[in-house]
């Protein structure tokens, strides 16, 4: 099987290189965090991948037919749009049949009264929950709860063997318990 994604040797920054040089490939199936201390570049190393940060050295290879949902590590919640959390999954083409019990008492609550962690836990799964081949979560547990990290580890340990993941964070024991293996960014 042949990687979705490879990276070789990427240097990648801003104006200048932050993280790099690196390698990894990620395939189909596979549940991959990207682990460090903050400020190892591990967000930037995501935004190249999702062309929003500059490629300085090394290579970046994607399959061509690579479908992406990206996950920011804040996402937008706009407080003019008072969308419920079943219109959010809809415009965001999400898969609203499979949704966790958790998320499915908030389906009828507008998403500017969901707290912060409700709203991380169901913009994760509204990356999730789409059709692409790779979904890359820039810090998924910010704002979860215990129970919450519970609840998004059991759905990325679901993942392994469907669709790739790549996920940032800097919580070794969370990567531990949700992914199929992991690569340290030193």
């Amino acid at each position: 099987m042949s990687a979705l994604l490879e990276a070789v040797d990427l240097e990648a920054g801003y104006t200048g290189p932050v993280v790099g040089p690196v390698s990894f490939a990620v395939s189909a199936g596979e549940v991959v965090g990207l682990w460090g201390a903050n400020g190892t570049g591990k967000s930037t190393l995501l935004n190249a991948i999702g062309n929003g940060a500059r490629v300085f050295g090394g290579r970046l290879r994607r399959d061509k037919r690579l479908k992406i949902a990206y996950q920011e590590q804040y996402p937008v919640r706009l407080s003019e749009m008072p969308l419920t959390a079943e219109e959010f999954l809809h415009y965001a083409q999400a898969d609203q049949e499979a949704v966790p019990g958790r998320l499915r008492s908030w389906l009828g609550e507008r998403i500017d009264r969901l707290s912060g962690g409700q709203f991380q836990l169901l913009s994760t799964w509204a990356a999730l929950a789409t059709r692409c081949d790779l979904v890359i979560l820039d810090e998924p547990t910010n704002n979860l709860d215990p129970e919450g990290e519970e609840i998004l580890a059991a759905i990325l340990r679901a993942e392994q063997g469907r669709r790739a993941v790549l996920l940032v964070s800097h919580e070794h024991e969370f990567l531990r318990n949700s992914c199929s293996r992991m690569i340290e960014i030193t």
